[in-house]
């Protein structure tokens, strides 16, 4: 499903990331890791954020040379999101649906279950940072996307979102999406069944068997 080739990230002279091959096969990826071991920056390659050497592919698409559709197949969530004051959920909602040819009828009911529906036209200044965490996980599922990569979801949120979001991801993963999954929170395995773990450590991603 997700492929690396000789990928390398550099800070500078500093060598964050050094990937020589490694294939994520489909389905609920757990990626863990201590903070600065290179969790974010993965998520943030993988997501075409951060420029690197090498390349990735999905589902046969590379990120360098089939950028467009490779993209169009990825959402991605922060650990913390941040979103210009002044726009609302409406704006976002509008844009995200428009640009992933999806229902916003959908993303506003993943508004409601998320208990954020009735500040939809309230501008994202007067939102809390785990309402900005909820907004930031209903786009990331809104559209069909394959690959979903979520850095942190389970953080800044009460019980019950976590219960959607973890009811969420299952239900698209049902469906044929895959997931990547930063948490340093473990997760029962009730709410997520796992298919694959990687482990960020010593500036490189190995695979776990389950």
């Amino acid at each position: 499903m997700l492929h690396f080739e000789n990928v390398q990230k550099e800070y500078g002279n500093f060598l964050a990331l050094d990937i020589p091959t490694l294939t994520i096969s489909k389905g609920i990826c757990w990626l863990k890791g201590e903070n600065g071991s290179g969790k974010t920056t993965l998520l943030k390659m993988v997501a075409g954020l951060h420029p690197f050497k090498g390349d990735i592919l999905l589902n046969g698409l590379s990120i360098k040379k089939q950028r467009q559709a490779y993209l169009s197949q990825v959402s991605y969530a922060e650990a913390e999101p941040l979103y210009p004051s002044f726009i609302t959920a409406e704006d976002l909602i509008k844009l995200y649906c428009q640009t992933k040819k999806s229902s916003i009828e959908a993303a506003r009911d993943m508004l409601r279950q998320f208990n954020i529906h009735d500040d939809y036209k309230k501008p994202l200044g007067a939102y809390s940072s785990g309402m900005l965490k909820k907004l930031s996980l209903v786009l990331a599922f809104t559209g069909s996307p394959q690959l979903v990569l979520l850095d942190e979801p389970f953080i800044t949120i009460d019980a019950e979102a976590l219960e959607t979001t973890c009811g969420i991801i299952m239900q698209h993963a049902a469906k044929g999406g895959s997931f990547i999954i930063t948490s340093h929170q473990p997760v029962n395995s009730g709410q997520i069944s796992f298919t694959n773990i990687l482990v960020a450590e010593n500036r490189t991603i190995s695979s776990l068997s389950i």
